[in-house]
């Protein structure tokens, strides 16, 4: 690990503090009239995802965690497991449901997604920001039922459970957002 000085602190930046990995949300350089000058920042927790503010003295060293980001390709699930394989290497990376998070119940095969990794320990994954999935079972629409705005739950074939217009049936390609996890529209 580099250490760095507080004074060299970028938006973006991933430090490794004792209570784990955070990255630099924002940072603000501060210089009052009495008294030594500070850094205040918000930095959010790279495994959690909780944002907490924190002030170092200007000049303090601190270590910078090095995160590698690799684009890897979801092959297929074994078990309760999910098989990645490099696209560079064709390395394949077996990861546990739990270092993917939410993320999980967007995956289908051949899909390519960003691992970040911090030694080898996955910290963040990076999606699309949207994803086409086919509704896998779904209550059907009644023919005169057309509350204006209505949702129903349906479950993709991934698992994950999203709710949609009342019109949108089993086997139907729907489009999801994979940061909020809402319904964008039908998929072609």
């Amino acid at each position: 690990m580099a250490m760095i000085s507080t004074n060299d602190l970028k938006n973006g930046m991933t430090l490794s503090l004792d209570d784990g990995l955070f990255n630099v949300v924002e940072f603000q350089h501060v210089k009052p009239g009495k008294g030594g000058a500070f850094v205040r920042t918000k930095l959010k927790n790279a495994r959690s995802g909780q944002v907490l503010d924190r002030t170092f003295r200007a000049g303090e060293k601190v270590d910078r965690a090095m995160i590698n980001k690799r684009e890897m390709q979801f092959l297929y699930r074994e078990g309760s497991d999910y098989i990645f394989m490099d696209d560079s290497s064709y390395e394949q990376l077996t990861v546990g449901p739990a270092a993917l998070g939410p993320a999980a119940g967007y995956l289908v095969e051949t899909m390519n997604a960003v691992l970040a990794m911090y030694e080898d320990e996955i910290v963040d994954i990076e999606l699309p920001a949207s994803v086409d999935l086919a509704i896998a079972e779904t209550e059907p629409g009644v023919q005169g039922d057309r509350v204006s705005g209505a949702r129903k739950p349906a479950t993709l074939e991934t698992g994950k459970v999203v709710q949609v217009p009342l019109f949108v049936n089993p086997g139907d390609r729907i489009r999801v957002d994979t940061r909020s996890g809402e319904y964008l529209g039908k998929s072609s």
